[in-house]
């Protein structure tokens, strides 16, 4: 029996193939995350765009270029840096400005700065991932050249589906 090579390839907001339907046979090594560099590159800076769902939950792709504004949640999300380099501010916010309602899904801007104790940040680059707390404030800052995001979340009211725009009609 021989084996089979396998290439990864992966792709940056400056290369990558645009995704396609490949006929598959069900095995896993065929399955893999397409069309978020195709999705930022046609993206304003940090707009939650819908590239996966199911049920409540999603993963969007953000165009991470300079600041974002500063968000908050109800539940934890996830940030996966995909390409570039990106710094995540966190501040645990007061009880003033905390999304009290736990079945509010997805994030929310926060009304004007954050008030509370500052946690730090993270540095995420390519492949690393971050925990975003529920009821913590977080601001992306991308120093550098622009980047991308993968948010996994709940489907919430800053979420955008562009689904006309974004799936392979044939």
């Amino acid at each position: 029996m021989t084996a089979t090579a396998y290439q990864t390839r992966f792709g940056s907001l400056k290369s990558y193939d645009k995704g396609h339907v490949e006929p598959i046979a069900d095995d896993v090594k065929h399955y893999a995350m397409s069309n978020c560099f195709d999705i930022a590159s046609k993206s304003k800076p940090y707009e939650k765009v819908v590239f996966g769902q199911n049920q409540i939950y999603v993963l969007e792709t953000l165009r991470a270029e300079g600041s974002s504004p500063w968000y908050t949640c109800a539940h934890d999300e996830f940030a996966l840096v995909m390409d570039g380099e990106v710094e995540v501010h966190l501040v645990k916010l007061d009880a003033s400005q905390a999304v009290g309602d736990a079945e509010k899904n997805g994030a929310v801007l926060v009304k004007g700065e954050p008030k509370g104790q500052k946690m730090g940040w993270m540095k995420l680059t390519r492949g690393h991932q971050g925990l975003l707390p529920k009821n913590t404030a977080y601001q992306f800052r991308a120093p550098g050249e622009p980047g991308v995001i993968v948010l996994q979340t709940c489907k919430g009211e800053l979420s955008i589906e562009k689904w006309a725009d974004i799936c392979q009609t044939h």
